[in-house]
């Protein structure tokens, strides 16, 4: 579970280094900041697991709320940007990996509590 934790965190910090060029890079930015914090926390146990329950609710109605009226793809290459849809279609996506990880981490990522 401890590669698991690394690899997202990871992850999530490239996906934060890739949303420079986005109009609204500053949003996107902190929310997989926030991912990646919370991964990198959970290596060490500092945060309960209903913290990673919270997050992964909110990252999934994030998700559901950022889907795209008409779903188009989430084409890369030649046809990257041919409309909105496929920019929204990959940011309801990226979100709804963020609340993947989270519920994985919520359940699977804490140690047991010690009495």
């Amino acid at each position: 579970m401890k590669f698991f934790k690394i690899f997202f965190g990871v992850v999530f910090v490239i996906f934060a280094y890739l949303q420079w060029n986005d109009p609204d890079s500053g949003v996107w930015i902190a929310i997989y900041s926030f991912a990646a914090l919370a991964c990198f926390m959970s290596i060490r146990d500092l945060w309960p697991s209903w913290v990673f329950y919270v997050l992964a609710a909110g990252y999934l109605v994030a998700a559901i709320l950022q889907w795209p009226p008409e779903f188009e793809g989430i084409f890369f290459g030649e046809t990257a940007m041919r409309s909105l849809n496929i920019e929204l279609a990959r940011e309801s996506l990226g979100l709804g990996i963020c609340a993947f990880t989270m519920a994985v981490i919520g359940k699977w990522g804490q140690s047991p509590v010690m009495e």
